[in-house]
């Protein structure tokens, strides 16, 4: 693997700190702004929107300068998102820092997905994506529990800080390891759109949303989970976030394995069992050891759909990626936001602070019924294409189409 993959993967653990580190940190904000957990949720939920509309918009306005060029940009108002939400002197700035922030997220994961792609053999492509991505799962072991600590014991604000001298760390490793690219040429909105013209980029997409929706209507409200319900201190939920990183960091690369062999049978296998542990979740929370095995299976389910699914848009999508890419970027967030604000709601209605699991478990199940009705419609499409051909061997299909 490149040496530039490595620039990836530490802007990507500055996005994934900032993104994750929030939900350890819930309680205290809530605190010093006044505000109700739920209201804090809004947060989670601000950001995730932030990527959806982020995404297409700044991966548009990319297309006018280098790829690389755009990922410095990206880090740039990455940091400056950071600095706000660290300042911010009240709940409505931090929102907006967060807004800010998380716009640069859905582009550097999108231009940065075909960038890594570009950057290796096709056979290796899904594992290029899954380099990249484990700078945000990294972080999920390192810089989320590390953040949750400091923000516990010196401060949220100081956490903020630090997430932004981690951007800065991002911005330069970009300059230095990324090599010169010419600007894409050639470009057109109307040439990327065409590719959401195509049900299955639409369906992948549709996965995305409740896959790792699914993850993050459990994970969202897993503070007040562990304290209220399986008991743990506060502090204890620095280390729980440790074991999700880990999880997280092992399906990432699980997943990105076995997409370049096995695409969708991958993708069958986590959201099944990623639907079946998100339901046993509302048991296992009330018992410390149970509770802590199932964040790390969580983790794991999650993460094995991320290179996956992020694979299977930019082969849908190959005449035009970029766009794409960076939308499905999006779509995990809008997951995320769709989640979190579900949680959200059945935990104000009284239904408990394990109520967001249910949530989660019927979203990984949803995303699980759109996975076969994709193989089923490319199996149809492909029998048609096949059979098409008359007097004659039909051609294999396209490589997509094998997945």
């Amino acid at each position: 693997m490149p040496l530039a993959l490595l620039a990836l993967a530490i802007g990507a653990f500055g996005i994934g700190t900032t993104e994750f580190v929030i939900m350890g940190l819930l309680p205290e904000v809530a605190a010093d702004f006044q505000v109700s957990i739920p209201t804090a949720g809004f947060l989670v939920t601000g950001y995730a929107l932030g990527v959806v509309l982020g995404a297409p918009l700044m991966t548009l306005l990319g297309t006018r300068v280098t790829r690389k060029r755009m990922l410095m940009l990206l880090m740039g108002l990455f940091i400056v998102g950071n600095l706000v939400s660290a300042l911010a002197p009240v709940f409505g700035v931090m929102l907006a820092g967060r807004v800010i922030a998380s716009l640069a997220h859905g582009a550097f994961f999108g231009i940065g997905s075909v960038v890594a792609a570009d950057l290796v053999a096709p056979q290796k492509k899904a594992g290029a994506i899954a380099m990249m991505f484990t700078g945000l799962t990294v972080a999920n072991v390192v810089g989320v529990p590390l953040g949750t600590y400091i923000g516990q014991s010196a401060g949220w604000r100081t956490t903020f800080v630090i997430v932004a001298l981690l951007g800065v760390i991002g911005l330069l490793g970009v300059a230095k390891l990324i090599p010169e690219q010419p600007k894409p040429e050639g470009v057109r909105i109307r040439h990327e759109l065409a590719a959401f013209r195509n049900a299955q980029v639409l369906l992948a997409m549709a996965m995305t949303v409740l896959g790792f929706g699914g993850v993050f209507a459990a994970i969202t409200y897993i503070t007040p989970m562990m304290t209220e319900i399986a008991g743990y201190s506060a502090s204890s939920v620095t280390w729980l976030l440790v074991l999700f990183g880990l999880g997280m960091v092992g399906g990432n690369l699980v997943g990105g394995r076995f997409a370049d062999r096995h695409l969708m049978p991958m993708l069958y296998v986590s959201l099944g069992a990623l639907a079946v542990v998100l339901g046993l979740f509302t048991v296992t929370a009330h018992n410390k050891v149970a509770a802590a095995v199932t964040i790390v299976l969580i983790g794991a389910l999650g993460f094995a759909t991320v290179p996956p699914l992020q694979k299977r848009v930019l082969d849908q999508a190959a005449g035009a990626p970029t766009l794409a890419s960076a939308v499905n970027i999006g779509a995990f967030n809008l997951g995320n936001a769709l989640s979190a604000w579900l949680g959200g709601l059945v935990i104000a209605a009284g239904l408990g602070y394990t109520a967001p699991n249910w949530v989660g478990a019927v979203l990984a199940a949803s995303a699980l019924v759109l996975a076969v009705v994709s193989s089923l419609l490319e199996r149809r499409t492909s029998g048609a294409a096949g059979g098409s051909v008359v007097g004659s061997t039909p051609e294999p299909v396209a490589a997509t189409a094998r997945h």
